[in-house]
């Protein structure tokens, strides 16, 4: 697949980035390139090739999932202008 640059502009666009009129052609040789590497990538066959997380074989760390209010919720409020409880009252903004 080449990339021409119409295609370099319009991705550009769609990536809100600004591209002078003289960066396209080089822009469109590096997208070109990335293809490129991304065909070869097809070519390679990966059946049989276990999905993995790591280069290295690791075991992920597990911790059990503890709920907890954190101890601090007075001070996390302590500053609030407004507040009932553990809560921040706030001004209603749907009618």
């Amino acid at each position: 697949m080449s990339v021409d640059s119409e295609t370099v502009r319009r991705v550009a666009h769609l990536a809100r980035i600004a591209v002078a009129d003289d960066e396209v052609d080089s822009l469109g040789g590096e997208l070109n390139a990335i293809l490129a590497f991304v065909d070869q990538l097809r070519e390679v066959d990966v059946r049989g090739v276990e999905p993995m997380t790591s280069v290295t074989p690791m075991a992920m760390k597990m911790r059990q999932d503890e709920v907890s209010d954190g101890g601090i919720a007075d001070a996390i409020v302590q500053n609030a202008p407004a507040r009932e409880d553990h809560f921040f009252l706030v001004p209603k903004v749907v009618e």
